[in-house]
């Protein structure tokens, strides 16, 4: 994992208190897509920040909330993990969002936390599933680690399934 330390990783459930660096997070996931708008700098805070808790609460209606985590790297929130069991028909493992502070991206953080999830679906016999928006640069990866596309959604997203190998 180009050095990465897997004790150097840890997985703190999220509470309100995390919601400020939350924000910050998507903030910085989704700014550059509305650069080419040429907003003010105070009306695009606001329209990130009402699009944050519109997400947040669909995620927190729609999803069970028991594994929705903050990422910790070398005592520092770095990222969220958000996960939902669907032990139903479906039997998969659904990341619900992963997504890393821009100065985290690119050292294995994500690799290593997808792997992990990827032993823990193996040993319960599930699928690991993500949606993905069509140009996401994460594609790559989540390709690169074995997902697989199930289905397209609609003309942005795409939904991955990685499954372990029979």
């Amino acid at each position: 994992m180009d050095g990465l330390q897997l004790t150097s990783l840890e997985l703190k459930a999220h509470s309100e208190a995390d919601l400020p660096f939350l924000l910050q997070l998507y903030t910085s996931v989704r700014r550059d897509e509305f650069a080419a708008a040429n907003w003010p700098e105070s009306q695009l805070n606001l329209f990130l920040s009402e699009q944050f808790s519109a997400q947040y609460r669909y995620y927190c209606q729609h999803y069970s909330t028991d594994r929705f985590d903050i990422i910790y790297y070398q005592n520092q929130a770095v990222g969220r993990l958000f996960v939902d069991y669907w032990l139903d028909e479906n039997q998969e493992i659904r990341i619900v969002d992963i997504s890393l502070m821009p100065e985290y991206r690119g050292i294995g953080i994500a690799s290593c936390l997808l792997e992990q999830l990827f032993i823990e679906a193996e040993t319960l016999g599930l699928t690991v599933s993500i949606h993905v928006e069509r140009n996401n640069p994460a594609r790559a990866l989540y390709e690169r680690l074995g997902f697989k596309l199930k289905t397209q959604t609609d003309e942005v997203y795409l939904l991955m399934e990685w499954q372990a190998a029979s």
